[in-house]
Order: structure tokens, then C-alpha cells, then sequence
């Protein structure tokens, strides 16, 4: 059987209501960062700094790492762009709103931050300006990793709808190992950091019911017009 028929059908997904997936997800994300920023800025209380444990001796500092943990921002991305509808993309919105207010929370009550890497981040540009940019608190959970495996969950979900094969599920779930990987090997995170954030993820999506709302490739149509679209389909191929 073609594959092409398959990537034709994607590619109309994303191409359906792309400017407002595009757009919304970059407003949602700007606010996202408004938010962490003032939780960053002005915690309830001091930070605690959140142990290591010896998965974080096992895997060692590496800078290579940086364009995998940055990745997550495209990543995140992929989700709404295979919406077929606004409701389906506020849904997902409302959903991993959830998750984002549960983690601020926990941010602002228990602020937390990682312990210093003794690593001179001067010798590493990209790395030092990550580390200006995003600072060492709200560390756990970590959001990094919580919202990577919330939406390798939908996607997972997503292709299988798709009927995208075996491969592109592994693809999917190795590039949120990787994320989760590069979050300990450019040392934005701990060990402990990475656990809770897995562990949110997977809570969130169960109770939002994260699964159903992939699972609901064609958008919602009147009963009597579903024939009529079904004709319509036909003709033109």
C-alpha cells in the first residue's frame, strides 16, 4: 500500500486552520513564559535546591546535547498543527493548560532549583546563553520534560489514528527520550527533576483523558452532511 496517500492527508491536516494553530500556539507559548518568568523572579519562599541522585553522576555534561534539549519548542508544536479544528486545538490548550498550572504551583509553593555543575559555562557559548536565559530554579518538576512526554503521548495517539506505521512511533518516542536525556546532559536538570516531570505528564494526561482526545482524527459534522462530504470526496478523486 502508498505511503504518498498518507502524507497527502497529513499535510491537509496541518494545512487546515494553520494560521490560527500557528498563531495561537505562539500566543499561548508567549504567555507560557510570562508566567514562568514571574514565578522565576518572585517565588512564595526561598529556594530549596533539589538533590542529585546516580543517574546524575552516570550521565556526564555534554554540549552536543543542546540542540536536542531546544528541540522541545518544535516538538510542543507538532500537536496542534494535526488539529483539525479550533475546538480540538482549545481542548488540547485547556489540557496542557493543566498541566503548566499544576507545575506553577508547585513552583511558586515549593520553589526549587537545581545545584551548581562546577562547569565554567564560559568555554561553552550556546550553553552560557542558555543559562542566562533560563535560569537554575523551577526545576522540578520538570516542565521540560513533563510537557515533551504529554505530547509524545498525543502524537502517539495521533499517528496511530493516522495510520503512520510502526516507524514513526519510534521516531516519536525516542525523540522524547532524547529530550528527557538532554535536560540531564546539559544539566539544566536533575535526575529527581526529570522523574517528577514524567510522572506529571503521564498523571495529567490520564485525567484529561489525553488519549480520547487524539484519538478524534475527523472533525465533527452534522449527521447529514457527513454523506454529502463523503460524496464530494469521491467525486473529486
Amino acid at each position: 500500500m502508498s505511503y504518498a496517500p498518507k502524507l497527502r492527508r497529513v499535510f491537509d491536516i496541518v494545512l487546515t486552520h494553520f494560521w490560527f494553530k500557528m498563531f495561537g500556539t505562539m500566543a499561548y507559548t508567549f504567555i507560557f513564559f510570562v508566567g514562568y518568568v514571574y514565578l522565576l523572579k518572585y517565588p512564595a519562599i526561598d529556594a530549596v535546591t533539589v538533590p542529585t541522585i546516580w543517574l546524575d553522576r552516570v550521565i556526564a555534561f555534554n554540549p552536543v546535547a543542546l540542540p536536542i534539549y531546544l528541540s522541545l519548542w518544535f516538538y510542543v508544536s507538532i500537536p496542534p498543527m494535526l488539529m483539525l479544528t479550533p475546538r480540538q486545538v482549545v481542548a488540547y490548550g485547556v489540557r496542557i493548560t493543566v498541566l503548566c498550572l499544576a507545575a506553577f504551583l508547585i513552583f511558586y509553593f515549593w520553589p526549587n532549583a537545581v545545584p551548581p555543575a562546577n562547569i565554567d559555562w564560559a568555554k561553552y557559548p550556546g550553553m552560557a546563553f542558555l543559562k542566562g536565559v533560563d535560569a537554575a530554579g523551577n526545576a522540578c518538576p520538570s516542565l521540560h520534560v513533563a510537557t515533551a512526554v504529554f505530547s509524545s503521548l498525543w502524537l502517539h495517539g495521533r499517528f496511530k489514528s493516522l495510520g503512520l506505521g510502526v516507524g514513526v512511533l519510534w521516531v516519536n518516542m525516542l525523540w522524547c527520550a532524547a529530550i528527557a536525556y538532554s535536560t540531564l546532559a546539559t544539566k539544566q536538570h536533575v535526575a529527581i527533576d526529570v522523574i517528577a516531570g514524567i510522572a506529571l505528564g503521564l498523571a495529567v494526561a490520564s485525567v484529561t483523558r489525553l488519549r480520547a482526545h487524539a484519538a478524534q482524527i475527523e472533525p465533527a459534522l452534522p449527521e447529514g452532511v457527513r454523506p454529502l462530504v463523503a460524496d464530494v470526496a469521491r467525486n473529486i478523486a
